[in-house]
């Protein structure tokens, strides 16, 4: 009878739903617990926000809460229904995908339904019928699949485009070389995303060219090549600078750029102190310090045990420490506990997600994986730097991966670990057959067996 009701009440459906559930589970679970990770700190950290909204925390809690039930909801829609021939497929539009959206910020557009928008200066969404876009989380997923299927295609030598050009023209027949179609397919759609990415956000364009260049490294291009990418970037960079030097790139970001890499935070301090309490050099220097300094001291409050759950105090002081400060508020409320904690759930995300590139039989599935899996723990680790005022690291901001407030990310990286989820579910059972395939490493003859 116990046993019978263990298989029917709620915790048996439970049981019973991960007995069934063939895909990896450890990965699974670390997605269960950052989103209830969310949920709470979301809560907790949002009073400020609540205050300049007009709203309340509950009310945030409530919307977080609908964000998370879409999460599980996409985690499961691509689990269950989603085939790797088909993200091979789409994967081949990412690129397409990609400058299409882009091409609307650099441009400005306005196409009626869809127009760019800005935030706080900088053409950085888009709005769809009213509704905030934050494209950027989306270009990070459409350039991954779309390397991977760029690698797999070129690992096996399928490009079409290139080598019917160069049939059909002799004097372009340069371009069936190898390095020609890595140029065209692979290094050409890397620069031109990060350099379009550049004029909205220097940060999501530094860290998605890295992930990018990372991916192609796993992936098994020669690091030379790589080199010469990041030498004509660098250039690039340097030409634009140039441009904004000359007063031609006013308007862009770079200004920006140069102002966060080279921000002094003792001198801001120190006219902060000299100036007078609620003046223009005051207000300046008060806004350029609320972040870092708010941040820094949020995990020095923290300590070992943390204050407790809801009795943060930089989360009145901080503008947005529910979002791209989250690690600093989770450590100021849960101490050097709570940290070690969401850290090993990011390295054991990096580890179990080797783990299945390695159960992989395909390159591209592999290829996918792995850029996936880069993809999320690179940018909890580049939000944790930048929390943590790390030396080199520009003080601008990434979300937390399924922890931090703000629904464009939450769902982009939900759709992430969905694809995990499938990959791994193939890449288990073809673990499986080649197990039971495998001939025993000692043969043995049980017909010959005589003893007793």
């Amino acid at each position: 009878m116990t046993e019978e009701k263990k298989q029917t009440g709620f915790l048996g459906h439970v049981v019973n739903l991960m007995d069934r559930f063939t895909g990896d589970k450890v990965i699974f679970l670390i997605a269960l617990f950052l989103m209830l990770i969310s949920v709470v700190s979301v809560f907790s950290s949002t009073p400020r926000l609540a205050n300049d909204t007009g709203s309340d925390r509950v009310t945030i809690m409530v919307d977080q809460l609908k964000v998370v039930a879409l999460g599980f909801f996409l985690i499961f829609s691509f689990y269950f229904l989603g085939r790797v021939e088909w993200y091979r497929k789409l994967s081949m539009l990412g690129y397409f995908a990609s400058v299409g959206v882009l091409l609307v910020l650099v441009l400005n557009l306005n196409l009626g339904f869809v127009r760019a928008g800005e935030i706080n200066g900088a053409r950085r969404i888009l709005l769809v019928a009213g509704k905030q876009i934050h494209i950027y989380e989306f270009v990070k997923l459409f350039m991954i699949m779309y390397l991977g299927w760029a690698l797999d295609t070129f690992k096996n030598g399928d490009f079409k485009w290139l080598p019917r050009i160069a049939q059909r023209h002799q004097h372009l027949a340069f371009l069936e070389k190898d390095i020609w179609q890595k140029i065209f397919y692979i290094y050409f759609p890397i620069l031109s995303t990060t350099l379009m990415v550049m004029m909205g956000s220097n940060s999501s364009a530094i860290f998605m060219g890295a992930i990018m260049v990372l991916m192609v490294l796993v992936g098994g291009i020669d690091w030379r090549d790589i080199g010469w990418v990041v030498f004509v970037g660098l250039v690039g960079v340097g030409i634009m600078f140039g441009a904004y030097k000359a007063g031609w790139l006013k308007e862009s970001r770079i200004g920006t750029a140069i102002g966060r890499i080279t921000q002094d935070d003792d001198a801001t301090m120190r006219q902060l102190i000299g100036s007078k309490r609620e003046s223009l050099e005051w207000r300046q220097a008060r806004g350029k310090l609320d972040q870092p300094v708010g941040a820094l001291l949020a995990i020095k409050e923290g300590g070992i045990f943390g204050k407790g759950i809801g009795n943060s105090t930089q989360k009145y002081q901080v503008p947005v420490i529910f979002g791209d400060y989250m690690f600093s508020f989770i450590v100021e409320e849960t101490g050097l506990i709570g940290a070690i904690i969401l850290i090993i759930l990011y390295f054991s995300l990096l580890a179990r997600g080797t783990l299945v590139a390695k159960m992989c039989d395909k390159y591209y599935d592999k290829m996918i994986v792995t850029g996936l899996i880069i993809l999320v723990t690179g940018q909890a680790f580049m939000h944790m730097a930048v929390n943590v005022h790390l030396p080199l690291v520009p003080q601008t901001g990434q979300t937390l991966p399924l922890v931090s407030h703000g629904t464009n990310a939450f769902i982009v990286f939900s759709i992430v670990f969905g694809i995990l989820l499938s990959i791994s579910k193939d890449a288990k059972e073809n673990m499986a057959r080649k197990e039971a395939e495998a001939a025993p490493i000692i043969e043995h003859d049980w017909t010959q067996d005589t003893t007793v």
